[in-house]
């Protein structure tokens, strides 16, 4: 990755990704992104779902972003520079000082100016992008939407090129004096942990096989 004065770390610089590869393996695997944007007189942080073309017309690839037309910030995001945080909770770390406590992560920021996704053939791929994320091969078993539904919803999308990444792995870097007490530390990894799909109350149809799949994999 080649970050921006806008999107380069200013500390930390030991953690940082420049591997674009790992910023779209982290895409593929989180499920939901924080978006920022101002909206009159104050930043508003709003969590939505999200689908990625990689080959999307936008400089870096597509990051498509789910909204309402009804949405009050929508006006305020589409033709402005906005910040969309993607991150991933792999574990917490238990140092042997209150100092040295921290989280292992996987955090992708990217800025980018927001559009307004309005061609039709774009907009339909983009939401079936968005649905596939959740649970891949799902898009193609539905009916289409309705143009009421349509209607009712929107599409950001943010080009990948200006983004930055960083991560932690493994555990505390404690100071060799806190190792000495033999106070514990070491870290506690954390995972998607899917149940069994439950259907709805009124479903007798077998649950398909897209969802079953997508239930395994995080198991």
């Amino acid at each position: 990755m080649s970050p921006t004065a806008r999107t380069t770390p200013t500390r930390g610089r030991h953690r940082v990704v420049t591997d674009r590869e790992q910023l779209h393996a982290l895409l593929e695997d989180a499920l939901l992104a924080h978006l920022g944007v101002v909206v009159g007189d104050h930043p508003l942080v709003l969590p939505v779902a999200f689908g990625v073309d990689l080959a999307g017309p936008d400089a870096g690839g597509s990051l498509y972003l789910h909204a309402s037309v009804a949405a009050g910030w929508l006006d305020r995001a589409a033709g402005a520079d906005v910040c969309v945080t993607v991150t991933e909770l792999d574990g917490l770390v238990t140092g042997r000082s209150a100092f040295h406590h921290s989280m292992n992560y996987r955090c992708a920021v990217v800025v980018g100016r927001a559009r307004l996704v309005t061609a039709e053939d774009e907009r339909l791929r983009a939401l079936d992008l968005v649905v596939d994320h959740m649970v891949p091969g799902r898009a193609a078993t539905l009916r289409p939407s309705t143009r009421k539904e349509l209607a009712a919803t929107a599409v950001l999308a943010v080009p990948l090129a200006e983004a930055s990444m960083k991560a932690r792995a493994g555990g505390p870097g404690d100071d060799p004096d806190d190792v000495a007490t033999g106070t514990w530390g070491g870290h506690v990894p954390l995972r998607w942990v899917a149940g069994p799909p439950v259907p709805d109350a009124d479903c007798s149809t077998p649950v398909p096989a897209d969802v079953l799949a997508r239930a395994a994999a995080l198991r």
